[in-house]
């Protein structure tokens, strides 16, 4: 982070030498410019690459044989992550870690330790390991809301197990959502161009200061250049729910739906602001919705006056402020628009 910047203020110092000498900025070549970017990003990884661990992960899987029963055997990947207190705690991706039975962490200077989980979070794709170290060098957090289109972006990782290599681009979009392995969307995801591959996950996308602004979670086969990260901002607030809890809460009714359209006669009937809601398919025994008198057919279209156009909508606002708290549930049943009280619980682990 220091060369970054020391190469930053060696930039606006040869303005300036350009300007007094009588030579315009703009006549700069391309050989200036060039080697310029590349002192940013050689600080910047320099910066950051100690605070890089590589992840190695042994899992069982339960493979068929001629036996009576299934047979359990190792199954090993790895990944990345990176290291943000100095007393070893270390943030990756869930999908990374996830039913894991051991761990194991390499840094960037050689040094191997076994570590342990945490907590993780499936639904956002984060997790938090630990090893047992002390004095660390830890990556500085950034703050992804002052990120901005086309700042430079830096991923450091492991692809395939060739540990810490770097790659550099650029943001390309900000306040993308994407799909997690459990179905529920992260919303306020960062898009780059920084080349990503498997291996990868969980490493550090950073800006030209050596702040970690994402968390390198995704790429689209055979797509080139569209890769994302889990925005770091939303990557503090699960840190700290699973350093404190080991998981995170959520609120849930108890219902299966899925997104359907209105009838438009219904929407002009009922004064809706929206032609789509969740059709309930389902309803949990003994959950919070049957205590709450819902029923199959139910099409929710409003909880505590936030709309509710899809099932994303729904598991958007049961967050865990909701949790033991009454809900009102505006649905539409046959051609009455009804309210209902549901006293939210816990989501089951």
């Amino acid at each position: 982070m220091i060369m970054a910047r020391s190469a930053l203020r060696r930039i606006d110092r040869q303005i300036d030498d350009e300007t007094i000498n009588g030579r315009e900025p703009s006549e700069r070549t391309d050989s200036d410019l060039l080697d310029a970017y590349s002192q940013a990003v050689v600080g910047t990884a320099e910066s950051v690459s100690p605070a890089v661990a590589y992840i190695e992960v042994t899992k069982q899987s339960l493979a068929p044989t001629n036996r009576a029963g299934p047979d359990r055997r190792a199954v090993r990947g790895s990944g990345s992550g990176f290291v943000f207190t100095p007393d070893g705690l270390i943030l990756t991706n869930s999908h990374v870690v996830h039913g894991s039975v051991k761990l194991d962490v390499t840094l960037n200077d050689g040094r191997r330790f076994d570590a342990s989980l945490i907590g993780d979070d499936p639904s956002g794709d984060l997790a938090v390991i630990r090893i047992s170290a002390h004095k660390l060098r830890a990556v500085p957090l950034g703050d992804s809301e002052k990120t901005r289109v086309g700042q430079m972006a830096i991923a450091i990782g492991n692809p395939y197990g060739f540990q810490c290599s770097v790659t550099a681009g650029v943001v390309s979009a900000l306040g993308r959502s994407l799909r997690s392995e459990s179905g529920r969307l992260i919303d306020n995801v960062i898009q780059t161009d920084a080349a990503l591959n498997p291996g990868n996950s969980g490493g550090p996308l950073v800006n030209s200061r050596g702040e970690v602004i994402g968390v390198n979670t995704a790429v689209i086969l055979p797509a080139q250049g569209i890769c994302f990260a889990v925005a770091i901002n939303t990557a503090k607030f699960v840190a700290g729910e699973l350093i404190q809890n080991g998981r995170i809460r959520r609120a849930y009714l108890g219902v299966g739906g899925q997104t359907v359209t209105v009838p438009r006669a219904t929407v002009r009937t009922q004064q809706l602001q929206h032609e789509t809601g969740v059709l309930v398919i389902s309803v949990e025994p003994r959950s919070p919705a049957e205590r709450g008198q819902l029923r199959e057919g139910d099409v929710i279209v409003a909880l505590d006056s936030h709309p509710v156009t899809s099932v994303d909508d729904l598991h958007r606002l049961l967050t865990g402020a909701r949790i033991e708290t009454l809900c009102s549930v505006e649905l539409l049943r046959r051609s009455e628009r009804l309210q209902l009280n549901v006293l939210a619980q816990e989501a089951p682990a």
